[in-house]
């Protein structure tokens, strides 16, 4: 197949580009490379997949030097005259959404950033799907879109009206304008709420990374609302492999499960994660044995825009592409700290 992941200078795209490719598909690569956190991890993952530097040029797909069937280009989803031309030129036959601005709390103080990224670009990328003969529109949702909902553990079936962060509105907004082109152009979608995605080049902003960064260097760590939060913690090649076989799990009027959250045959929501919720302060502790340093720990109060507990039920996913989740936390920890020491020096 041919195929369009966007956010592969990112965290889980960088990682799906390279699943995919292995498997002997084309694939085209397409991020803005923001600063939203350091780019040099960014660049990075690029050059793990063949991508220089020096041979980004804004708007000009490029050709990798690793992978024959892999090109890059530098684009922003608002760009939408550049998106147009891309998508006539290319005629993919799959696309996956990875891009977006990510973070909870920056988008409390950057809500612009989140409107024309995360619902602007997404536009763009449906009128392209639309027009263009899309097979399949997969794309990343959150678990963020539940808030701090008292059903646990969190269902595709359960209502997510009630967002505590724009970033998690702008996810549920996606969800919205998702199914509307799956019920009036019979656009197959299909959204995926990732929860708390951790493991080798992951994002600094996050959590494992800012620990085993603080842990390392003999600083402090933040523990928000005293530790007394609880995370369903995913592997990121849990996620690729689930994220694969929704790509394959094409939504039609003869799709065999039952998982339908409206009256469109052609649209569909899965939660992706462990299941397994575990505590901040045991996973704190896990990072600390891996790592052979204790850490410091600073106090401080829940912060605007995060919840309390995620935990995914996983059971539609399981009926329908017949997977589920399974790296343990402590595994995942152990591959990532393995990748951390390599990555500093």
């Amino acid at each position: 197949m041919k195929i369009l992941v966007t956010g592969t200078a990112g965290f889980i795209g960088f990682h799906l580009a390279k699943r995919l490719l292995t498997e002997g598909n084309q694939v085209v690569g397409l991020d803005n490379i923001n600063d939203y956190y350091d780019i040099r991890l960014k660049f990075t993952r690029l050059k793990e997949t063949g991508i220089t530097q020096e041979s980004i040029e804004y708007g000009k797909v490029i050709q990798s030097n690793t992978f024959d069937k892999y090109r890059f280009v530098k684009a922003n989803l608002e760009d939408r005259d550049l998106l147009e031309k891309l998508f006539i030129n290319e005629q993919f036959d799959i696309v996956v959404n990875l891009a977006a601005q990510a973070g909870v709390r920056y988008s409390i103080e950057n809500p612009h950033t989140y409107i024309d990224s995360n619902i602007v670009g997404f536009m763009n990328i449906l009128e392209c799907c639309r027009h263009n003969n899309i097979k399949h529109l997969v794309y990343a949702s959150s678990s963020s879109v539940y808030g701090n909902s008292d059903d646990i553990p969190f269902s595709e079936n359960d209502r997510v009206d009630y967002p505590i962060s724009l970033y998690a509105a702008s996810k549920k907004a996606n969800e919205l304008m998702a199914h509307t082109y799956s019920h009036l152009y019979h656009l197959p979608t299909t959204g995926l709420r990732f929860f708390s995605v951790y493991g080798p080049y992951g994002r600094p902003d996050m959590a494992l990374y800012l620990f085993a960064e603080a842990i390392s260097q003999g600083k402090c760590i933040k523990v928000f609302n005293h530790g007394n939060l609880s995370r369903d913690f995913t592997y990121v090649d849990d996620i690729i492999e689930g994220v694969v076989r929704v790509m394959k799990h094409i939504p039609t009027k003869e799709s065999n499960d039952s998982m339908l959250l409206s009256q469109s045959p052609y649209y569909r929501i899965f939660n992706i994660g462990h299941s397994q919720p575990v505590p901040l302060m045991e996973f704190i502790n896990t990072l600390e044995e891996e790592i052979g340093r204790k850490a410091f720990l600073e106090m401080y109060p829940m912060q605007k825009g995060d919840v309390k507990v995620t935990y995914a039920e996983t059971a539609n996913l399981e009926q329908a592409v017949g997977y589920k989740p399974s790296t343990g936390v402590r595994d995942g920890i152990k591959n990532f700290v393995r990748w951390y020491v390599s990555y500093l020096s």
